[in-house]
């Protein structure tokens, strides 16, 4: 992959790009407590979320910009995410349109992600889309109000779409295959935007509303009968906050560290929040998750299930809806061994007893 895309996902905001770091690191502390001497022949990973059942304890996250990793873009992703039984998030700035995946593949359980923009009646349009089409659940996202510092796309000169310059022609002589794929597929846009041009910033600062509050959480709340997930929660009071206001559940997410420099860790505010909103409520968390054992160690935590995003595009960028799947095999695989080896052979056997954190 040429660096300018490669960095888009793999990146984070500020210089250190600290927020992904800690979270990281918060994984590495983990520390499982397994028993033996346990019968872990048939072992299950289904679970509940939203009230249906699920294959695996995660979901596919919203991601922006698919397509720049592979031409295969969002529908690879939603066949794998459909073959595990688990859900998939569209997003707001996704390369595919909610009408478009629902046809490409209807049997995925579909969720759309929602910015609130300055033009709230857009927004109205896209929820009003989302319906039409067979989405059950908006996952609206409340911590862009403004764009995060990232540092490696302003070096790199990343535009939306990627711009044919003096830099990126040279970029083409180390990378032919990817920029031969660009060139000759569906242009590379935004499906539900028409303003593109600039860095994903300056997107953001064009047409999102840093002016949300609270009512705005109401109104959507007003205007859509599905299921409503707050994505970005990192505190307890927020948290609180969404769920006497509407929310279903949350993601307890820093946007993959993506938009707040030292931001709190989901992970380590996660028990807080479980005990705040009791058994009832799903909480998700995001961020830093690459592995089974990282899944297991969240739902440990306290998590109702994870939602991946990096993961996922790293197998997209290396093969498409190939490089996804082997992504989803690994994941499933390593979920299940982690549960044997720790004596456990059911999700709602995974909690505080089977970890400790180390210092």
């Amino acid at each position: 992959m040429p660096r300018a895309v490669f960095d888009y996902t793999d990146g984070a905001a500020g210089i250190d790009e600290s927020s992904l770091r800690r979270a990281r690191a918060a994984f590495a502390r983990v520390e499982f407590q397994p028993r033996v001497l346990c019968d872990v022949r048939n072992v299950d990973t289904s679970t509940t979320i939203l009230g249906e059942r699920v294959g695996l304890p995660l979901m596919f996250g919203p991601t922006g910009f698919t397509r720049m990793m592979n031409h295969e873009g969002e529908p690879a992703v939603a066949r794998v995410a459909e073959r595990l039984d688990v859900p998939f998030g569209l997003s707001t700035l996704g390369t595919t349109s909610p009408e478009d995946l629902a046809a490409a593949v209807p049997g995925v359980r579909r969720w759309f992600q929602l910015y609130l923009m300055t033009d709230r009646g857009y927004a109205g349009e896209l929820v009003e889309r989302a319906q039409s089409s067979g989405y059950d659940t908006i996952i609206l996202t409340v911590d862009t109000p403004v764009a995060g510092r990232r540092h490696r796309d302003v070096r790199n000169g990343l535009s939306i779409p990627p711009r044919l310059t003096a830099r990126t022609l040279l970029d083409m002589a180390s990378y032919p295959r990817w920029w031969f794929n660009l060139l000759t597929t569906e242009p590379l846009e935004f499906a539900t935007l028409s303003s593109t041009e600039g860095t994903v910033a300056d997107l953001i600062g064009r047409v999102f509303d840093p002016a949300i509050t609270m009512d705005d959480l109401d109104w959507l709340r007003s205007v859509w009968p599905g299921r409503l997930v707050v994505k970005g929660i990192q505190t307890v009071a927020d948290a609180e906050r969404v769920h006497r206001h509407g929310a279903d559940a949350v993601i307890l997410s820093t946007h993959g560290g993506r938009q707040l420099e030292r931001a709190p860790l989901p992970f380590e505010v996660l028990p807080r929040v479980r005990e705040a909103l009791g058994d009832d409520t799903d909480i998700f968390l995001d961020g830093g998750i690459l592995s089974g054992a990282d899944v297991v160690a969240a739902l440990c935590q306290g998590a109702t299930a994870v939602a991946i995003g990096r993961a996922y595009l790293y197998g997209l960028m290396a093969g498409g809806e190939r490089g996804v799947q082997r992504v989803a095999d690994l994941l499933r695989e390593e979920i299940t061994t982690t549960m044997q080896l720790l004596g456990r052979t059911s999700i709602d056997q995974l909690g505080a007893d089977c970890i400790r954190m180390r210092d």
